[in-house]
């Protein structure tokens, strides 16, 4: 079994359940309850609140948080201080907020500073631009950017931007049936 590499200044709670090979920087926070795959990067100051599901493969960048609510499938790339929301309505006096459950596929990638309402999903391989505010579903492989974020194109498994055609010029992945894998 691969090693479990725990940075000395990172608080991992006892029942958190961290996978074979992950490496979990400094000053990162880790909660009870919270599932991490195995060969995952955890970068510095990361936050992972109680009860979050994350898969295998997955790189975490420096200033990421990730709330109660939200689910993260294998080979995810989460881009630097990227950051999910899990209350549509918050307010700071109110103790019975509703978690809205975010789910984010299997290889989507999403870039530095992107903001993720609550309650919507991130479509397998989809890439979301940095900066970007994304406040509705993403369709799997489609390629987001801007406040509120639209589709701009497509993209291929291997990331490159897909021609009019659906065709990945760098590795020949061709998207059917008009963006519906």
């Amino acid at each position: 079994m691969e090693e479990i590499f725990i940075h000395p200044t990172a608080e991992v709670s006892p029942q958190a359940k961290i996978g074979a090979g992950t490496k979990i920087w400094n000053h990162a926070q880790i909660r009870e309850d919270a599932v991490v795959g195995a060969h995952c990067v955890i970068s510095k100051n990361v936050y992972l609140d109680a009860g979050v599901s994350i898969g295998s493969g997955v790189k975490i960048q420096n200033n990421v948080n990730v709330y109660h609510g939200v689910t993260v499938e294998d080979d995810v790339f989460l881009g630097p201080s990227m950051t999910f929301t899990n209350d549509r309505f918050p307010r700071a006096f109110r103790s019975d907020f509703e978690v809205s459950e975010t789910l984010v596929r299997r290889g989507a990638s999403i870039g530095a500073h992107a903001v993720i309402r609550c309650g919507i999903v991130i479509g397998e391989y989809a890439m979301v631009g940095s900066g970007s505010v994304v406040t509705r579903d993403v369709p799997p492989h489609a390629l987001v950017a801007g406040n509120p974020a639209r589709q701009m194109g497509w993209v291929c498994v291997c990331g490159a931007v897909l021609n009019e055609s659906g065709c990945c010029p760098v590795c020949g992945f061709r998207l059917e049936n008009g963006g519906v894998v």
